[in-house]
């Protein structure tokens, strides 16, 4: 499986981006997907979790009421709009596809990585 995210970018704070994660090889509907984060001189952090059928969602704290996660399985797509985005959100982005169906918070649960995209947040 390839992950491919796209969409990131320079923007205000307060401002709006909607991530996507383009899988190519295989099929990820039958398994979790998740978006994570690095900045510079942190450690990767979860963002947002979903299960394969998209019923259900998980968040990390700093994100839940802004972030919104969702998937296309027709498209085998992933995606994260993030809303009233703040500076402390700037990092590289990454999304994944987990071992399993369900979502998970545990970067250690997952499989394939793609490459990320950079989120710039700034006036």
């Amino acid at each position: 499986v390839q992950l491919q995210a796209s969409g990131g970018g320079l923007v205000q704070p307060g401002g709006s981006l909607r991530l996507s994660c383009a899988a190519s090889g295989r099929t990820v509907s039958s398994y979790g997907m998740g978006w994570f984060r690095q900045a510079p001189g942190k450690e990767r952090e979860f963002v947002a979790s979903i299960s394969n059928n998209g019923g259900s969602t998980s968040y990390a704290d700093s994100v839940k009421g802004r972030f919104t996660i969702s998937r296309d399985n027709a498209k085998n797509a992933l995606y994260l709009q993030m809303n009233t985005l703040k500076p402390e959100d700037t990092a590289v982005y990454f999304c994944a596809r987990r071992g399993g169906s369900w979502p998970s918070g545990t970067s250690n649960d997952y499989d394939y990585w793609g490459r990320g995209t950079q989120v710039t947040v700034s006036s």
